[in-house]
Order: C-alpha cells, then sequence, then structure tokens
C-alpha cells in the first residue's frame, strides 16, 4: 500500500514537472506576475486566490477594466488558469458571471487596441539612414542595422531575434538560413527554418549585414547579439526618434508587422507570410493584410476628377 502510495506521488510530482515544462520560462514568468498582481488584490480585499472562484476573478477583471486593455484582461484569465491547473485546482473560466462580464466589458470600452505603427519599407529606410549618420560607435552602428534589417526581413518575434545563435545560421548562394529552435507558438520545440534572401540595394541588405556583423566581432559561437528583448524595442524607438519619426508610435513589433503589412501591401500572398512569420492562424496575418491593401484596393481609385 505505501509503495502505491509513494507512485501516485512520484506521479503527481512529474506531472507537474511536465505541466511546467509543457511553457517556456519566459512564459511562466509572465504568469506567474500575473497571478501575483491577481494575488495581491485578492489579499488586500480579504478575497481568496489560490484556489479562487468565478465570482472573484470577476470582480477582479472590473477592477482592471478600467485602466487595462481588453488583450490584457483575457492574458490575466488564461494565467489564472493556468496557475491553479499547475497547482492541481481547476478553476471555471467560461463561468457566465465571467464571459457576461467580459461581454459587457468589452462594449462599453471596445476591444480594438490601439497598436504600434508597423515599421514600412519607407520607414526603414529612414531609419537605416539615421543610423549611418548617428553620433556613434561603429559596432552599434552595424549591430543596430543588422538587429532591425534581419528582425524586419524576418519578420522575427523579438525574443526569436535575441535568441538567434552562431550555430542556427547558415549562409548559402541564395542569401541566408535561420534555424528557430523556439517560438511562442512552438512550445513543443518542432523549430523553423526561415530564409532570408540578398537584397539589390546593400545598405539594406539584412544577408551583406549580418556578415559585416559577425566578421567585425569575430563571432564563432554562442548568440548572435548579446541584448535583451526589450533592448530591441530602446534601438528602434532611438533610432525612429533619430529619423524625424514619433518614436512612441514604434516597438519590438513593430519590426513583424512591417515585414507582414509590407509583405501583402507588394502582393505577397497569406500563406508565404505566414511561412514566415510562422503564425499559426490566419486572423493576425489578414489583419496585416487588410492593413497593407487599405490604399492599394481603396474604392476611391476608381474615382477620376475631370
Amino acid at each position: 500500500m505505501n509503495e502505491l502510495i509513494t507512485d501516485v506521488k512520484s506521479l503527481e510530482l512529474e506531472t507537474l514537472k511536465n505541466l511546467k515544462n509543457s511553457k517556456s520560462s519566459n512564459t511562466l514568468r509572465a504568469y506567474q506576475a500575473d497571478f501575483k498582481n491577481f494575488s495581491l488584490f485578492c489579499s488586500k480585499n480579504g478575497l481568496s486566490s489560490m484556489p479562487t472562484e468565478p465570482k472573484i476573478l470577476s470582480i477582479y477583471l472590473t477592477h482592471l477594466s478600467s485602466s487595462s486593455k481588453f488583450s490584457t484582461l483575457k492574458r490575466r484569465i488564461a494565467s489564472i488558469s493556468v496557475i491553479h491547473k499547475m497547482k492541481g485546482h481547476y478553476l471555471d473560466t467560461k463561468h457566465p458571471i465571467i464571459m457576461e462580464n467580459l461581454h459587457g466589458i468589452k462594449r462599453v470600452k471596445g476591444s480594438n487596441q490601439k497598436a504600434k505603427k508597423p515599421l514600412l519599407i519607407s520607414d526603414l529606410k529612414l531609419i537605416i539612414n539615421a543610423i549611418d549618420e548617428a553620433d556613434q560607435s561603429e559596432n552599434k552602428k552595424i549591430r543596430d542595422k543588422t538587429i532591425i534589417l534581419v528582425g524586419f526581413a524576418g519578420g522575427f518575434r523579438r525574443s526569436e531575434l535575441v535568441n538567434i545563435d552562431h550555430d542556427d545560421i547558415e549562409f548559402v548562394n541564395e542569401g541566408l538560413k535561420i534555424f528557430i529552435k523556439r517560438s511562442k507558438t512552438d512550445q513543443s520545440g518542432e523549430g523553423m527554418t526561415k530564409a532570408i534572401p540578398y537584397f539589390d540595394k546593400k545598405n539594406f541588405c539584412p544577408v551583406e549585414s549580418l556578415k559585416k556583423w559577425i566578421k567585425k566581432q569575430k563571432i564563432k559561437s554562442g548568440k548572435l547579439f548579446d541584448i535583451s528583448d526589450k533592448t530591441v524595442a530602446l534601438i528602434i524607438k532611438k533610432h525612429a526618434k533619430l529619423a524625424g519619426l514619433d518614436p512612441n508610435k514604434y516597438a519590438g513589433h513593430s519590426l513583424r508587422s512591417g515585414f507582414a503589412t509590407s509583405a501583402a501591401e507588394f502582393g505577397a500572398e497569406e500563406r508565404n507570410i505566414m511561412n514566415m512569420t510562422g503564425h499559426k492562424t490566419t486572423q493576425m496575418v489578414r489583419r496585416y493584410i487588410k492593413e497593407g491593401n487599405l490604399f492599394k484596393n481603396n474604392a476611391l481609385n476608381k474615382i477620376k476628377f475631370i
């Protein structure tokens, strides 16, 4: 009997370990940070955070709704739910009191987020030219150009970009192949390969820029960029300002959304954009395509003033 109990306990521990390993360390930290905020709210108001109940979660969402985006509310629900699962508790996040409350908040606030601007081709050129003229070391100029050009050309997430390892890249006749070991939508770690061809104009070519950076830094192994994902956003904002653009309108995601929107504007097919970005569903990609075609397929183009 004791052996059976020991076996069950070890299985429980192994199950918890599997639950933790199903998420990346960054994702787990984000979940824990969200749950910490929820716990603080509960402790201040004499409520139970673990285990909690739908009514308490619904009250918490109402509390957040005055100062948070609708997407933040949905993320907090997911985080609290995952932490409950990891602790062996069930939380019905589809309970009517939660869903109806969310519906009401959505009607009052709207769910349309004011996203950061995509970095389009015209913006990209301005920023690269601004880097060339910037008052900073040659090393930082090459690094910043390479991060922005590779990030844009590969439709990279910030986390993917800063985790590119020397062993993950291969220069070929056509350009550059980069293997992404794991990403936000690929938690199982199957990986994907992104192919970036040479650009006609060398000054804007991500392949040439990366070659120059590797040669300059004499990189033989390890990460290509020893920076955090937050630094990527700061680099973009810094050079956007130097280029005469509003830095508050751009962030790290501007590279990824800029690639997708620009590709759509130039007629790239939905599936080819998804092959590069790694999107698993068409919802977000279609938003980029819609943005890219706002003027291209505009009904006003048919109107002529004679």
